[in-house]
């Protein structure tokens, strides 16, 4: 299947537009057959072995997602007393989250025991799986930027209160909490680009030849 060049500059806009999105989600529902179409997206990334590890818990309940929020929340808490200063003050200061105001939040897992014990591709690095289930996030984010819908990762919180909150067995392991929904805007550049928390980096500078 040859790519075209349009569907080629169509597919850089949207990995050079995504951005994570925290504060402009709108009420908006998603409809069911977007969600189908980027939760189709995420599981056709690619995996180890071929044992696809994940799956897909979405939550629109409000109940439910108070509870990942207030998860946040304690995590946010401890996070801010790691950094020094005035920096844990400028970290205080942005937001890092929608649960409550996107729609619906999607909680992307990793099956570790899919596939067996032993598993193609796993052997020699057993962590394989758990980036198969990164990969599908990838997917998932880019398919909802084609969609026009924004995605924001909620890494702040603790396993323990996700697995609670939304009933996942123990051996499961959840990789992301995922807010989505329609927004009112995408941000030109990363909004911690924007506050001058950290620059993007130069490629030269990240890109050896032979050895490193």
């Amino acid at each position: 299947m040859t790519i075209s060049l349009d569907e080629r500059d169509a597919l850089y806009k949207v990995i050079y537009s995504r951005r994570d999105v925290r504060g402009q989600y709108l009420p908006d529902p998603v409809p069911e057959e977007v969600l189908r179409r980027v939760l189709d997206a995420a599981h056709h990334a690619p995996s180890v072995g071929f044992m696809q590890p994940w799956d897909f818990v979405v939550v629109r309940d409000l109940a439910v997602r108070q509870q990942i929020k207030e998860g946040f929340e304690a995590a946010h808490a401890e996070a801010a007393d790691m950094f020094d200063g005035a920096k844990r003050e400028r970290y205080r200061s942005f937001k890092l989250e929608g649960i409550l105001e996107a729609p619906a939040g999607i909680c992307v897992t990793c099956d570790r025991s899919r596939s067996g014990e032993v598993v193609i591709g796993r052997t020699a690095n057993p962590e394989m799986d758990l980036y198969s289930s990164v990969c599908a996030v990838q997917n998932l984010w880019l398919a909802a930027r084609a969609e026009n819908l924004g995605v924001g990762w909620v890494s702040i919180i603790h396993h323990d209160r996700v697995r609670q909150a939304l009933g996942i067995p123990e051996h499961i392991v959840p990789v992301a909490w995922l807010c989505i929904g329609y927004v009112s805007f995408f941000h030109e550049t990363p909004e911690l680009e924007q506050a001058g928390w950290l620059p993007r980096l130069a490629l030269d500078d990240l890109v050896h030849q032979e050895q490193w």
